[in-house]
């Protein structure tokens, strides 16, 4: 397992791997923290100008989900959808997409930003956890039922 740890990466969803993450697992109770990857590609379509869906593998195998999607009003990244696959978590898989999100970021895709918003229920505890430790605090604002945090690059 640390081989592949080592060896997570982002793939761009297309055709040739579309139906290894509509076969990505939440685990029971999910549902409600975040959406199933097939409701997410739907709307990575209809944001196809400014966002980008991708696979998060562990060597080649797909393991979770992320989309990164662009705000050129605000002119702010935001982590849409993170998601590993019920069958992986707990192994510090999310972490690491989660850096490599930021990474795809930094590059800055879509045009200039220092700004990274994400938004999670106060009930996901697993996940709060981890967008703390990777820097992201509070802004105050709030999307429905889910805070919404920042990361200053």
């Amino acid at each position: 397992m640390e081989d592949l740890l080592n060896n997570i990466t982002l793939r761009q969803i297309d055709e040739s791997n579309f139906l290894d993450c509509f076969a990505l697992e939440l685990a029971a109770g999910q549902e409600k923290f975040v959406s199933s990857p097939i409701r997410s590609l739907a709307q990575a379509y209809v944001y196809r100008n400014q966002c980008t869906p991708f696979g998060v593998l562990a060597g080649e195998r797909m393991v979770g989900y992320v989309m990164v999607i662009y705000d050129f009003d605000e002119q702010t990244y935001n982590i849409w959808h993170l998601m590993i696959d019920r069958r992986f978590q707990g192994r510090g898989y999310g972490k690491r997409a989660l850096d490599e999100a930021l990474r795809y970021i930094r590059a800055r895709p879509f045009g200039a930003s220092g700004t990274v918003l994400l938004t999670c229920s106060p009930e996901n505890e697993i996940a709060l956890r981890l967008y703390r430790r990777a820097g992201f605090t509070e802004t105050g604002r709030s999307d429905g039922d889910e805070i919404e945090w920042s990361l200053q690059l």
